[in-house]
């Protein structure tokens, strides 16, 4: 078979068509000519070290000239979300709770009355406290038309006088207390998790709810010290929720920490993102991505410079 393809030309058709034409033109045994039948394997031509050439021959090269690029610094950091706004709602005084107006997932606007403690004593409190003030205005009348026919002395005016300031403040001591048993919205947010029923006994240690303005989340992390120079309020940060990974949310640079961790070496840095949509909620982790503007250097292709054991 060697020697047919040697010195047989006319018999390459057939070594073509038995799979050995390739084997032995790799081998040297067949020579390479331009009317040999073109049915080398690619591992053939690569062995050969170029397309077209032969066993042995030189490797084909492209020469392309580095162009100037810019170095982009990319951070990645991961911190975790929190509500714009958010405030434990607890009652300001101890009682029984008579009245629950919200339910978890509602949406209330600032001043509005999230539940009602019993009120029965402040209100006998404010009513006794009205008496009081009737009384002193009454007594302090009496006194003005008696200072008239001189009957009544400037001591007793100025007594009646401080009696009557004493029980408007009694007044309004009391309906200050019974203000306070309207538990009352300070935000306008979110209602969560309920933790007490109509009916219970409740202190102004127990946490009712919380409440949350998560319209916008504020995200906090940590970069090295040595991008403190490159970032400024207002830059913007590219946000993914660890839970939606596919998605991608722009967001700002809202604060940034007047000091250095000594320890970490790093700096606290909060951003800001929208949550129109109510999608995301306080709590969540969040992949954040900056990108600062490095050097310029030269470009050259990642294909053109291969690695091996000793470099390069």
């Amino acid at each position: 078979i060697a020697a047919a393809g040697r010195f047989a030309p006319q018999s390459w058709p057939y070594l073509q068509s038995a799979g050995l034409l390739a084997p032995l033109q790799s081998l040297g045994v067949v020579p390479v000519t331009d009317d040999a039948p073109k049915t080398e394997s690619k591992a053939a031509d690569s062995s050969r070290g170029g397309r077209g050439g032969k066993a042995g021959g030189p490797i084909a090269v492209i020469a392309v000239a580095p162009v100037p690029a810019i170095i982009n610094d990319k951070l990645t950091a991961i911190g975790t979300a929190q509500a714009l706004r958010s405030v434990a709602i607890r009652p300001e005084v101890s009682g029984r709770l008579i009245g629950l107006h919200v339910a978890a997932g509602d949406f209330v606007a600032p001043q509005t009355v999230i539940a009602n403690l019993d009120r029965e004593a402040a209100e006998i409190a404010l009513d006794r406290a009205r008496l009081l003030v009737d009384d002193a205005q009454t007594k302090l009348t009496r006194l003005e038309q008696l200072q008239k026919s001189g009957a009544a002395t400037n001591l007793q005016m100025k007594d009646a006088n401080l009696a009557l300031q004493n029980a408007l403040l009694g007044q309004r001591q009391a309906e200050f207390d019974l203000s306070r048993r309207a538990i009352i919205a300070p935000i306008g947010g979110y209602v969560g998790l309920i933790g007490a029923e109509v009916g219970d006994q409740v202190t102004a240690s127990t946490d009712l709810l919380w409440l949350e303005d998560r319209s916008n989340l504020l995200v906090e992390f940590r970069v090295p010290e040595r991008l403190v120079s490159q970032i400024e309020v207002g830059s913007e940060v590219q946000l993914r929720p660890l839970a939606h990974p596919n998605e991608t949310i722009a967001g700002a640079i809202t604060a940034i920490d007047n000091r250095v961790d000594e320890a970490s070496r790093t700096l606290r840095v909060q951003a800001m993102l929208a949550n129109s949509q109510d999608r995301l909620r306080s709590g969540m982790a969040f992949e954040i991505m900056l990108t600062f503007q490095g050097e310029t250097a030269p470009s050259v292709d990642p294909l053109a410079i291969q690695w091996g054991s000793s470099g390069s």
